[in-house]
């Protein structure tokens, strides 16, 4: 029996074939291997290194942030602090106008006669208002000043009502005080407002130094009168009702700490001491210290003791 072969000629695979599949294999080896340990310690080292730099971004960034803040904040007490202060200080010594000091007829009442009231007395257990005894006293560091509370026609009020506040916004319309007075002094580091004698009240909080200072006119000489600084201790009783203004000083600091570079200081509220700050402990260590100055003038201007 005739067996047919295939005409197809056997395939001859040389040795380059074999050399061929033998790389491919490797190649696919290579593709499926992941990093090396080498591989993954530096690319670790370099996320550390990108992190440790933005954190050092942000810390930087939050202590300027900080520091804005506090001083803002600074700002903003020491401002609040000098409009209370200067409100009751430029009003120190007002007197009530009695647009009818005779007791005209209303129909007559464009014509009467007009007076300020001086002396109020009050009745009960209300305060009266000497207003050489009670415009301006005080310290170094302590400032109480007074004027006449009285009552007015407001529009559209049913009664006359009382528009003058102390620094505690009193006293109220059923006050039977003659005399509006506001007391300032530090206790502690809290600035605080002692309202008619009622019970103290803090103004402003981390206040370091509190000073006051007084300007006399001088008049000896006539036609040139000067101003002059006295200090609280050198005035007499004669002396408070001339005062022509004051000139109050607030030291305050923040909360943030700080660095401090050797030799940072401030000068203090008399103008000449240098506080070194590196050496301050407590609540003031390392913390930010702002000056803040400025004097009122009295309404009175100083004439209370000649005039009246």
């Amino acid at each position: 029996m005739l067996t047919r072969r295939s005409s197809t000629p056997a395939v001859q695979h040389g040795p380059c074939h074999g050399l061929r599949k033998t790389a491919r294999r490797s190649l696919a080896r290579q593709r499926q291997r992941g990093v090396s340990l080498l591989e993954l310690m530096v690319g670790i080292a370099i996320g550390l290194l990108v992190v440790a730099v933005a954190m050092a971004a942000l810390m930087a960034s939050r202590g300027v942030s900080g520091t804005v803040s506090d001083a803002s904040d600074i700002q903003q007490q020491a401002a609040y602090a000098l409009r209370v202060i200067g409100l009751q200080t430029r009003q120190a010594g007002s007197l009530y106008l009695n647009l009818n000091s005779g007791n005209a007829p209303v129909v007559n009442l464009l014509a009467a006669p007009v007076a300020f009231e001086t002396v109020a007395a009050a009745s009960g257990s209300g305060n009266s208002f000497d207003p050489k005894a009670d415009t301006l006293n005080g310290t170094a560091s302590s400032l109480t000043v007074g004027y006449r509370h009285y009552k007015e026609s407001v529009f559209i009020a049913a009664t006359d009502q009382a528009q003058s506040r102390n620094c505690a916004a009193g006293p109220g319309a059923a006050s039977l005080d003659q005399r509006v007075e506001s007391a300032f002094n530090l206790n502690g580091s809290s600035l605080r407002c002692v309202a008619n004698g009622a019970a103290a009240q803090p103004i402003v909080q981390r206040v370091a130094n509190f000073q006051v200072r007084y300007l006399l006119q001088d008049v000896t000489m006539l036609g040139t009168p000067t101003l002059y600084y006295a200090p609280a201790s050198s005035l007499t009783a004669n002396d408070w009702p001339r005062v022509q203004g004051v000139e109050v000083c607030l030291v305050l600091y923040g909360v943030e700490r700080i660095g401090m570079p050797s030799g940072t200081s401030y000068t203090d509220c008399d103008g000449t001491t240098s506080v070194d700050m590196t050496t301050l402990t407590g609540d003031r260590a390392n913390r930010m210290h702002l000056v803040f100055r400025n004097v009122f003038q009295l309404r009175s201007q100083g004439l209370v003791g000649t005039v009246l």
